[in-house]
């Protein structure tokens, strides 16, 4: 594979089936074999999307030794940052040669779910990055 597959969110949000199936389809497949999509037709708008690769290119141009601060033992790297090597894929012993940043959602307050899922992680040196 040599680019990134795309699928077009307006495929799945349109009246017609055919279009949606096509969207599913597209999907799946490109989940099946390469493990993540890029997605179109969403409702970002092209400053919003400019500062949060922006702030993303900044975050992980941070040294190392800064990045690993907000790497967070016993929570299986679901929030915060994940360095490379330290997540493995189904059936693999080597570490893949990736890292990331796992952010999820907030909760209201009174929430079922506060004390079940994580808390975000806050980067002080990007604030805008949070």
């Amino acid at each position: 594979m040599d680019k990134i597959p795309s699928v077009d969110l307006r495929d799945f949000l349109s009246d017609n089936p055919e279009r949606k199936q096509k969207f599913v389809n597209e999907i799946g497949k490109a989940y099946e074999e390469i493990g993540f999509v890029a997605l179109k037709g969403h409702f970002l708008d092209d400053q919003l999307v400019h500062d949060l690769y922006d702030q993303v290119n900044q975050f992980f141009m941070l040294p190392t030794e800064t990045k690993q601060q907000y790497e967070i033992p016993g929570i299986g790297g679901q929030r915060g940052y994940v360095g490379f090597g330290k997540e493995t894929a189904k059936g693999f012993k080597k570490g893949d040669l990736k890292e990331f940043w796992h952010f999820g959602q907030y909760l209201k307050e009174g929430s079922k779910y506060q004390g079940v899922y994580p808390e975000n992680v806050t980067v002080k040196e990007l604030p805008k990055f949070n």
